[in-house]
C-alpha cells in the first residue's frame, strides 16, 4: 500500500483534494476527523481538555467550545504546546490503527490527511508528500470567510504553521490551488494516474 502524506496551509484547499482522492479510490485517514471524534463528550481527548481548561470550556450540551479553545491556543504558545502534547499521541495511535486496517484490506493507496504533517513529524509515515499551495492573500481571504475571522486572527493562525515555502520545499508534489476548482481536480487526477502507473509498473 502506498501512503500519500497530504498537507498544506490552513484554508489551502486540502479537503477538496482529499475528497477528490477518495472519489478516485483512495482510503482517507483524516486527522481532523479523528481529532473531532476523540474530542466528543466522554472520549479521551474531551476528558483531557476538560481537566486542563476546566468545565467553563464546555457548552450547554457538554460538547467542547472549540472557538474558545482556538482563541486560547492561538493567543498563548504554551497552550498550543500543551494541546499538541495531549492530542498528538491519541491521534497518532488511531492513524496507525486505520492505516493497518487499510493495509489488511489490500487497499492500493491510503491518504494520510494531516494539516500539521511536518510540524508533528508524521511525514516519515508517508511514501510521498503532496502539498496544496495557495497565494498568501487568497489563503487569508478564504480563512477569514470560512471561519468568520478578522484579518489579524486569520494571520495569527497562518503564522502558527510552518511556512508554505518550507512545506513546498519538502514536498514530492505541489498542487497549485490559485485557480479554479476544475483546474485543481485536473492536477489531482494527473498525479493520481502517475502514482498508480508507477505502482503497477
Amino acid at each position: 500500500m502506498r501512503i500519500i502524506g497530504l498537507t498544506g496551509g490552513i484554508a489551502s484547499g486540502k479537503s477538496t483534494v482529499s475528497e477528490r482522492l477518495a472519489a478516485l479510490g483512495a482510503a482517507i485517514v483524516d486527522t481532523d476527523a479523528i481529532a473531532h471524534q476523540l474530542a466528543m463528550p466522554g472520549q479521551p481527548l474531551w476528558q483531557r481538555y476538560r481537566d486542563h481548561f476546566g468545565p467553563a470550556i464546555l457548552q450547554a450540551d457538554q460538547t467542547l467550545d472549540r472557538a474558545a479553545i482556538a482563541r486560547r491556543v492561538f493567543a498563548h504558545p504554551e497552550e498550543r504546546r500543551w494541546l499538541d502534547a495531549a492530542a498528538h499521541p491519541l491521534i497518532l495511535a488511531e492513524c496507525r490503527r486505520q492505516l493497518a486496517y487499510w493495509q489488511a484490506q489490500a487497499c492500493p493507496v491510503a491518504v494520510l490527511d494531516v494539516p500539521l504533517l511536518f510540524e508533528a513529524g508524521w511525514d516519515t509515515m508517508a511514501d510521498v508528500i503532496w502539498v496544496v499551495a495557495v497565494q498568501p492573500e487568497l489563503q487569508l481571504e478564504r480563512l477569514m470567510q470560512r471561519n468568520s475571522l478578522s484579518r489579524q486572527a486569520a494571520s495569527a493562525r497562518v503564522a502558527s504553521q510552518l511556512s508554505l515555502e518550507e512545506k513546498c520545499a519538502r514536498a514530492d508534489l505541489v498542487l497549485d490551488n490559485n485557480g479554479t476548482l476544475e483546474e485543481l481536480r485536473c492536477q489531482v487526477d494527473r498525479a493520481w494516474r502517475c502514482l498508480i502507473e508507477k505502482q503497477e509498473g
